[in-house]
């Protein structure tokens, strides 16, 4: 009687449980805000090709329903529906997929439709990672979002051991001044707290106008002249085309005096591992280091 008992009160705890929500996951976004499912996420919307990028490395792939335009890594990732790009979504469409789980990016989505998608009471979960630590952590959390947990942790421990290998290596070199060429009509760059900026930091670099607000600043190429940076680094056209053609860097070249060209030190990398916040990111940072360092060697003495 009394076994009997105890299974009964123990049934009615577990129903209770779950109609609580007890058993609910959540995780904060990075928007601050909590993401809270009742299970793992089985149909995910990705509203960025870093977000893609993401999802398919925390083991989350084949949950994917739709991504916005240019979500092309892995390849796989090119023949998922498309829902929009980052200046238009495709409302209905995104609705007709019924997901239960949308990522979005906090400041490339156009606000009007972010508020539209809320109005569809679908979780959302806002991705904007602000730093390299912020991509391992992103990771855990859509793991734990998906019910991918082990291989998103997977991944994060790469990310996470890429990183420190790089930090150590170069982090303490000779500092090297960078200038880094975000467009060229106009001319600008990018401050000290966009994660590029980290990236240069890591590998040993400077970014000559890291004090400039605001995330992204104009800048003339006087004051490129003025602070005379013994590097200029640009992202150049990966499996992302852009709609012309970026930042040429040759046009420096009619200033010799300009350390950077004085030494040949004119660098691109391709845009898809430098500029997305995903785990390729560590790609992009080690062919940065290697630039640098290559500046480096080229510096009037340098050892050979």
């Amino acid at each position: 009687m009394k076994q009997r008992l105890a299974r009964v009160v123990l049934s009615c705890l577990t129903a209770c449980a779950f109609s609580t929500g007890a058993f609910a996951i959540t995780v904060i976004d990075d928007s601050g805000a909590a993401v809270t499912l009742a299970a793992p996420a089985q149909r995910v919307i990705s509203l960025a090709p870093h977000v893609t990028e993401m999802l398919y490395a925390a083991g989350g792939g084949a949950k994917i329903v739709g991504a916005v335009t240019y979500s092309d890594f892995p390849p796989e990732a090119k023949q998922l529906p498309r829902v929009g790009d980052n200046k238009a979504l495709d409302l209905e469409r995104i609705v007709a997929l019924k997901p239960d789980l949308i990522v979005v990016w906090r400041h490339g989505n156009a606000g009007r439709q972010l508020d539209r998608l809320r109005d569809l009471h679908i979780p959302l979960y806002f991705s904007e990672p602000r730093h390299l630590d912020d991509i391992g952590v992103t990771l855990t959390k859509l793991g734990t979002l998906l019910g991918t947990s082990p291989v998103a942790d997977a991944a994060a421990n790469t990310y996470r051991s890429n990183i420190a290998q790089l930090r150590a290596r170069y982090a303490a070199r000779p500092p090297v001044s960078v200038f880094y060429q975000v467009w060229d009509q106009p001319l600008m760059t990018l401050n000290g707290t966009h994660l590029i900026s980290e990236v240069i930091a890591l590998c040993g670099g400077r970014n000559v106008f890291a004090k400039l607000e605001p995330l992204v600043p104009t800048v003339s190429t006087e004051a490129v002249l003025a602070a005379n940076p013994e590097a200029i680094v640009t992202a150049a056209p990966g499996a992302t085309a852009p709609d012309r053609p970026l930042p040429q860097l040759d046009t420096w070249r009619a200033w010799p005096s300009l350390d950077a060209v004085a030494h040949g030190n004119l660098f691109a990398i391709d845009g898809d591992l430098i500029n997305r916040p995903a785990p390729r990111i560590a790609q992009g940072a080690a062919l940065l280091c290697q630039d640098l360092e290559t500046a480096r060697s080229r510096r009037t003495g340098a050892a050979r």
